[in-house]
This record gives structure tokens, sequence and C-alpha cells, in this order.
């Protein structure tokens, strides 16, 4: 029998202090008090309609109009219709998961704050800043495929310069080089939003209510046009093959290489959804307005999966209805159908409908416009929430004193989102958004089953079927998904959250509201 010294055993109950004092949990009770607190909080103004709304405005955008052509001529080809309905499952899963707990937890934070209660403080930060890569670089993403396609309007008469970041640049078919230096449109959207949110949340969804009804519109027109415009041998064979050559600009440099597991057949399938997953991040920007929400119990599962079976449809039929207008190889050529995929198979391909190019470009900037405003509507909320918490500063958290918004985080968030979208990439902001989004659907999904097992007789308004096999397989075909994401994307992200454990351990543990006023973890050195 090994006998430890006295300091050795005081030492493994410092360390398992530490260990504890990184898991605790907030109590589901107060989340509730604090979600009930109106007066001190933001102010319940929207419906169920609303809600719904604020899903389709928020998933219906770069997904459908950018991300699904790119799809297409990186990893899927025709087949992108399978990587919707991949990522859809995946999603359904998840989103029963989102509508149980939104339903039971009506409170700003969406999956952080449901990580706070079954996971504890740290697996609820490391969500936290992961949703700054759904929200904040989803914002960044579609400002910038707004820029692409305000140019497209104008013609192309914005200098490249001045619309792209820059790290980007390309060769045209004359051999003019052409670098960007930054992205000033995609700044001016975002500052117009950004002040939106300030002057109030039911202004907010007023103007998302009208511009989701004009671009749904425009979606069933361009389905219903374009389907006697598909020709058959677009979509032969349906899945690209092995051994599909690499694409090359006039420069010789690749702009596509298929020779990835994740690049053709279908390993490409997967790989397009890990891509179009992108277009599905809007149902769960819906649990971030819970605290808003008149009747959250009832009405937040409504919004969640309502929107979600919605745009999934779709989806569905617009990427099928693209892919057979124009061939899937357009859509990799940056001089063809890249940046402004829908206009260009109108214009190329649909003789006659030239008006109805015009439509989609206007219809898409109005759509893209929307789904801004959700995404920063929801970072703003997480903020909000996390601020409350004490994990980050109290500016965060300030409400307006006469609109009752979190108008200090809307202003910091438009610097930090104006930086991505001015000068990165629309493709690297777009992945790094998939994956904070699978990441939080991953851990949604899990803290699903765990409080059915800790906290069995909590009431829930809404209970996602068949858990655990429901919120399992959420995490099994969400966690498949990240996988798929290429490897630059997956090591930008880990680097990012290894940032986020820096942050927490320097500044966010130490002023958590969960550490009572006098709790002083001390030292094994103090027991010597």
């Amino acid at each position: 029998m090994i006998i430890l010294p006295r300091s050795n055993y005081y030492t493994i109950i410092i360390n398992q202090l530490h260990i504890m004092s990184l898991f605790r949990k907030k109590s589901l009770e107060s989340l509730l008090t604090q979600a009930a607190d109106s007066e001190k909080g933001l102010k319940r103004t929207l419906g169920a309609g609303n809600l719904v709304a604020l899903g389709i405005g928020a998933i219906i955008g770069a997904g459908l109009f950018v991300r699904t052509a790119a799809a297409a001529g990186e990893a899927a080809g025709p087949g992108v219709t399978l990587s919707f309905i991949i990522a859809a499952i995946g999603c359904a899963f998840a989103g029963l998961c989102y509508a149980e707990f939104a339903s039971m937890i009506p409170i700003a934070g969406s999956a952080y704050a449901y990580s706070y209660v079954t996971m504890g403080e740290l697996i609820a930060w490391i969500i936290g800043w992961a949703l700054i890569m759904e929200y904040a670089l989803g914002a960044a993403t579609v400002s910038i495929a707004w820029s692409e396609y305000l140019n497209k309007l104008f013609g192309g008469h914005i200098p490249y310069e001045w619309c792209h970041s820059p790290l980007e640049s390309f060769t045209d078919s004359a051999g003019m080089h052409h670098a960007g230096i930054i992205n000033l449109p995609a700044l001016f959207i975002l500052f117009l939003l950004t002040l939106l949110l300030i002057k109030g949340t039911q202004e907010s969804a007023i103007v998302n209510a009208v511009i989701v009804f004009i671009k749904v519109a425009i979606v069933l027109l361009f389905i219903a046009i374009g389907w006697q415009f598909i020709k058959p041998e677009n979509h032969t064979p349906y899945l690209i093959p092995a051994g599909t050559p690499a694409v090359k600009d006039q420069a010789g440099k690749i702009i596509a290489d298929y020779s990835g597991w994740n690049k053709h057949g279908w390993g490409g399938i997967l790989g397009g959804a890990a891509i179009v997953f992108f277009a599905f991040i809007g149902f769960d920007a819906v649990s971030t307005a819970a605290q808003e929400a008149k009747n959250p119990k009832r009405d937040m599962p409504i919004g969640i999966l309502g929107s979600l079976v919605v745009c999934t449809i779709l989806y569905i039929l617009f990427g099928h209805v693209l892919t057979g207008v124009a061939n899937w190889r357009d859509f990799v050529d940056p001089e063809k159908g890249r940046e402004a995929s829908v206009a260009y198979a109108i214009s190329t391909y649909m003789a006659g409908y030239g008006w109805l190019a015009t439509a989609v470009t206007v219809a898409i900037l109005a759509g893209f416009s929307s789904v801004i405003l959700v995404m920063l509507m929801g970072q703003s909320r997480i903020f909000y929430t996390m601020s409350n918490d004490g994990l980050i500063p109290k500016a965060f958290g300030e409400l307006h004193p006469k609109f009752k918004t979190p108008y200090k985080a809307n202003m910091i968030l438009f610097v930090f989102v104006g930086l991505f979208a001015a000068f990165v990439p629309g493709s690297v902001a777009g992945d790094l958004t998939s994956f904070g989004t699978l990441f939080a659907f991953v851990l949604v999904s899990a803290g699903v089953w765990i409080l059915r097992v800790k906290e069995p007789t909590i009431e829930r308004p809404f209970k996602a079927p068949i858990v655990p096999v429901v919120s399992t397989l959420g995490v099994i075909i969400c966690a498949a998904m990240i996988i798929g994401l290429d490897a630059k994307t997956k090591e930008v992200a880990f680097a990012w959250m290894l940032l986020g454990l820096i942050v927490y351990f320097s500044y966010s543990k130490k002023h958590s509201k969960l550490k009572s006023p006098g709790e002083i973890i001390p030292k094994a050195s103090d027991f010597e």
C-alpha cells in the first residue's frame, strides 16, 4: 500500500475542485425566472407567423442562390439534390431537439443556454464561441453574396478591387490580373441592417416578413418557369464520376479538384451536403428569439419545424431545376455561373426570360438582406445572454433605454462582421459557418437526451419523438458532415476554438456569475 504525503492529497482535491468549476451548471429555474422578467429583459412581440417568417428569412438566401451552385460545381454535380436531402435529414433530427429545448427554455441564448443547463459552463462557452462562427460569419458570408449580386445588377460595373477581399484574385480571358482590396458593398448593407436592429425587433420582423414574401414568390416562379427548360443530359451522370479532371483558369491555376474522396461519387454527395448545410442554418436562429416570443411554448416548435419543412421542399425542387437548366460544370468558372448562378442560368439557357434574371437578382438582394438581418439578430441575442452570465463584458448585455434592444452588442458586432465581410473570401467564411452550425447541432442533440435522463419530470410542452434514437442520429449525421468539410476549414475552426479556450480561461471563468462572490479556489501550496 502506497501512502501519499498530505500535500499530495490536497493537490488531488484542489484539482478536482478546479475541474468541477469548469462544469458548473445553471439551474433551469434561474433560466425560467430570467425569461419571465419582461420588465428588465427583451420585449415579447413575436407571434408564430413572425417566427416562421424569421426562419424562412434566414434559411432562403445565400445557401439557396449561391451555395447550391458551389456544391454542384465543387463536389456533388446534379446530385446536389441528394446533398440537400442528407443535410435536411440531419437538420430534422436537430430541429426536433431544438424545438423541445426552445419550448421548455424560452431564453435568448439558443444552443449556448441549453448547453449551460445540461453540460456545464465550459461546454456552454465552447458552443457559444462556435455560434459566433455560425451567426457572425454567416452574416459576413451573406453580405459578401449580397455584394456579388449587386454587382451583377449593375452589369459588373463595380470595380473588382472594391467588391472583393484582398485574398481573392483571378485572371480574365484577356489575360488581365484582378486582385481585390476591400468589399465596400458588403459593409454598406451590414451598416443599414445594424441600424434597423437597433431600432427594434418588431420593426425588423415586419421588414423581414415583406422580404420573405417577395423572395419565396420569386423562387416559386423560377421553379415553375425553369422546369420546362430542363435538359435531361445535364442530369447524366447524376454523380460526378471518379477521375474527373481538375478545372483550371486562364492562368493555369486549379480552381476545382475532384480527386478527394468527398469531391466525387457518393463521397461528393456527402461533401456537397456539408457545403449546402449552410443553407439550413436559419431554423435554429428562430430559437435565439425565444425570449421575444409571445407564447414560446406553442410558437417556438411551429417556427423552427415549420420553416425547416417549407424550405427543404423548395431547396430540392430548386436544385433539380438549376442543375437541369445549366450544366454543373458551368458553376465552376467564376466568369460564368459561379458568383451569380441563377441569373447566369436564366440569361444563358432560358431565352425570352431576361426580365426574370433581373427580377431574381433584385429578389435575391432583398432575400440576402433578410438573412443578414436574422443572423445579426441571433448573434446579438447570444451575446446578450452570455453577457448576463458574466462570460463576456457587460457592454454586450446593455439594452437601449428606449428601444429595449442590445444596441451595443449590435454595434460591436457590426465592426467584427464588417472586418470579415470586407477582407475574407465568402467561401472561407461560409465553410466555417457550416462548422459552427454543425457543432451546435451535435451538442443540442446530445443535450436533449442528457436532460431527459437527469430531469425526466420537467414540463416539456413539445417533446422530440423516440429519444434517444432521434438525438443519436442527429449527433451522428451532423458529425459526419463535419468530417465531410475540407481539411483547411477544420484546421481554421480548430484554431478558432483554441482561441476561445484562451479567452475563457483568461477572462470568462473569472467573471462568471455562477462563481459565488466569496468563492476562491485555493492552491495546493496553501495547505503545505
